[in-house]
Order: structure tokens, then sequence, then C-alpha cells
């Protein structure tokens, strides 16, 4: 749903005109539905993102917004990466490292320094990673998370990277590429979030209003569609077939192939 759609969609619902809420108050409370949606969870599928870099020797610490300058994002038929990427997208977690050869292990600060203190010189090729809350963005020039690499790379090391980048703003002003936010642009999610989304508008929406008992009935179905939504799209499937009578099966099958309950002896 675009976001003009759905200034017209919550008019329509509420009974209201632009004499009554602003576009630009309207879009305000888009922006807040979507906010409340999409930081609601940290891991949504649908915002998997792989990456790489390349270490550099003698350097142990890789700021997360500079891994992220290799990030590649498709969103409204319009392709951000590199230094043109809008500023609030970026990764939000690392879930793993891997090289060539090997699957890094996480590990935490108290493993690492006894592993690898601080005034170790030791180096090679990455075997273990791990977060620091801080560290300096030589690309933007902020503070940032950094992956802190296990022991010090020796050299060029190809490091892939999976994780979960930022949601693509939406019903704002903010961005590199393009200088607004157009009325034809739409929700970086799924499109069943579009309706979910559109709950909260129409709840704010009454709330300004002055019908609060109106607002919290569209409230309650925005938390409880929301919460339908998350358990369908987190619904994955298991990483390894079960087996049931010697035959495979998964959560997905349609068919089921446990046995018939049993039957007395009197029943044909």
């Amino acid at each position: 749903m675009q976001l003009s759609q759905m200034r017209d969609y919550v008019r329509n619902i509420v009974d209201i005109t632009t004499n009554d809420i602003s576009d630009a108050t309207m879009n305000t409370f888009i922006r807040e539905g979507y906010n409340a949606i999409v930081y609601s969870e940290k891991r949504w599928p649908f915002y998997e993102a792989a990456v790489s870099f390349v270490t550099v020797a003698d350097q142990k610490d890789y700021p997360i917004s500079d891994v992220a300058t290799n990030l590649s994002i498709t969103h409204d038929d319009v392709t951000f990466s590199g230094a043109l990427a809008p500023k609030n997208v970026g990764l939000r977690e690392v879930a793993s490292l891997k090289t060539d050869s090997r699957v890094l292990e996480f590990i935490g600060y108290d493993a690492a320094d006894i592993i690898y203190p601080l005034n170790s010189n030791s180096s090679g090729e990455p075997w273990y990673w791990s977060m620091w809350a801080s560290g300096s963005s030589a690309s933007a020039g902020i503070s940032n998370q950094v992956i802190r690499l296990y022991p010090t790379p020796g050299g060029g090391t190809t490091i892939y990277l999976r994780g979960y980048r930022n949601p693509v703003e939406f019903g704002g002003t903010t961005a590199i590429a393009r200088t607004a936010i157009a009325d034809a642009n739409t929700p970086d999610l799924p499109d069943p979030f579009s309706s979910v989304m559109a709950l909260y508008v129409i709840y704010r929406s009454y709330q300004q209003q002055e019908d609060a008992p109106m607002g919290q009935q569209y409230y309650a179905q925005f938390i409880q569609e929301l919460e339908n939504l998350r358990a369908r799209f987190e619904d994955t499937p298991a990483s390894q077939p079960v087996l049931l009578n010697s035959m495979r099966a998964s959560r997905w099958m349609s068919q089921s192939f446990l046995p018939n309950r049993l039957r007395y002896s009197w029943e044909s």
C-alpha cells in the first residue's frame, strides 16, 4: 500500500478529511505504525542480509557501518548500495561469520580475553569473533559497534557475514540518494503488514479525534494481528526432517502419516 493510499484508506474508515488531520500529521502516524512493527522484532526473516568484507593485516576491529557499505538493497525499484545507501539502512545485527575454510565461532568478552589477551601479538587467519559496543567508523565518523576478530588477521581474508539489516525509512524525509519519500513509496514490509500498519494509523487518528474507545479497539486489533503475522513469518521449517513410521515428514506436509485412531472390536 502506497503512502497516499494509506492516508485515503484511513480517512475513509475514520470518516475524516484533510481538514481534520493533515497529510503531515497522518504521515507521522504512519511512520509511528511502521516503526512499531519493524522494531518489535530484531530478526524479521525478510530483513536477512548477506555481505562480505576483506580483512586487513594487523587490523582486528571492523566497524559495522564500514562493513554495511557493501550491503545492497532494492526497494521501490531503487537499488541502494555503497555510499548511496540511505542513512538509516545498515546492519542491525550480525548472526554469523565464515571464511572460505571455516565457520567462525562467536565468543564473549571474558573468553576472548583469556584466549587472546589485549596485549597478545598473535596473528593469522581468524577463528573467533565477538561484538564490541563502540568504536570509530572511518567512513561515517560516528560511534559504532565493531566486529573483533581473533586472532588478529595476518593478511587479506574474505569474511562472509550473515545478519539482519535495518528497514528503509517510510513516511519520512531522510535519505542520501533521494531528498524525500514520495507518496508513491511503499513500506519496506511484506504486503500483509500494510493492513496491520493501517490499524495502528486508525487507532492514532481516533485518538487524535478524541474518540478514545474506538481508538483502543483498533489498537487491540493491531496488537493481535501483529502477533498473528509474527507467528506466520517466524514459523520456519525444521532443519532436519522428522521420521514417522520410517517415512519422511515435516511440519509443512499436508498429509499426516500418523496412524488412525484405534478402533474397538465392534466397529467396522
